[in-house]
């Protein structure tokens, strides 16, 4: 699926299934959250928390969770976001061009 795709897909459930857009303040907050449930399945899965067995540990389920915030929060603001990946990409290589040569 492309960017392209995957907007247009997240845009047609969010407005024939999902009932409407949320406010982008409601996103933005909702994205805090979703970060939060990815940061808490890395915590337990590669930091030192232990699970608890009622904890849902679904690294993928929660990322997937992430992108579809974002993705509603580009769609309602305007943004493409293979436009703003790629304006993004090369920022970095500009920006970054020898950054990370001393880790190699």
């Amino acid at each position: 699926m492309t960017l392209k795709e995957l907007q247009s897909t997240v845009d047609r459930w969010i407005t024939t299934t999902g009932g409407g857009y949320f406010s982008p303040l409601t996103n933005g907050l909702i994205l805090t959250e979703e970060t939060g449930e990815v940061a808490r399945v890395i915590a337990r899965v590669y930091g030192d928390q232990v699970a608890k067995p009622s904890d849902p540990i679904n690294l993928a389920d929660e990322l997937a969770d992430v992108i579809w915030v974002v993705t509603a929060i580009a769609n309602q603001t305007g943004i493409d976001l293979s436009e703003a990946l790629l304006n993004n990409l090369e920022k970095k290589n500009i920006r970054d061009y020898e950054r990370f040569l001393s880790r190699k």
